[in-house]
């Protein structure tokens, strides 16, 4: 009677520790799943512009337009970029380096709370750039001001990224037509480079 009734309790405790590595592993399979997917859209985000981060070549010296508002031109400013790979990660890239902005103490095409939202280059050469409503928070009101920004950005673009033809800026995923009631941002953008002061 004695050794039956250990048998049960044995069979019993070894009933329960199966049942505990079951479910101790059916937890770990729930904890190791992705994140909710409205979470995707961010991590996204963040992986694209750690991508235009990592370089795959040498640095090169990129030509980014800084706009002299005094002056009312851009002005050149070589910067070293170790190029990503594809070209929609070169214009983050550009874009990134404009964010932080003149290493000379130029004006600001971008302020340094700016981020870009997207990146798309169709087969034509059209650059679709998404920017986050408060990349155009901060800027100088007028039809110069806003010209040389728009200048500054399409250019500092379409000069290091040679398959960008021209620029359709957007803020949160939607047409713009201006900033501030001057600049035409409904149009596409193409490069000017009539305003970039001569080198001395």
């Amino acid at each position: 009677m004695m050794e039956e009734r250990n048998l049960i309790v044995g069979v019993v405790l070894f009933a329960a520790l199966v049942a505990g590595f079951v479910y101790m592993r059916n937890l770990s399979e729930v904890m190791s799943v992705e994140p909710p997917q409205q979470h995707a859209a961010e991590m996204a985000r963040t992986r694209l512009t750690e991508a235009a981060l990592q370089p795959s070549h040498p640095k090169e010296t990129a030509k980014l337009y800084f706009p002299s508002f005094e002056l009312g031109s851009l002005i050149e400013e070589g910067r070293d970029i170790a190029w990503a790979a594809s070209d929609a990660d070169r214009v983050r890239q550009v874009v990134l380096a404009l964010v932080e902005g003149s290493r000379q103490g130029l004006g600001r095409a971008l302020p340094p709370n700016a981020s870009i939202r997207g990146v798309y280059i169709t087969p034509d050469g059209t650059a679709f750039l998404d920017f986050s409503e408060e990349s155009f928070a901060e800027f100088k009101a007028g039809i110069a001001s806003e010209s040389l920004i728009l200048d500054a950005i399409v250019n500092s673009v379409a000069l290091n990224v040679p398959r960008v033809k021209r620029v359709r800026i957007l803020v949160q995923g939607q047409n713009v037509d201006t900033l501030d009631g001057h600049a035409d941002f409904g149009e596409f953008l193409l490069p000017d480079m009539t305003r970039v002061a001569a080198n001395p």
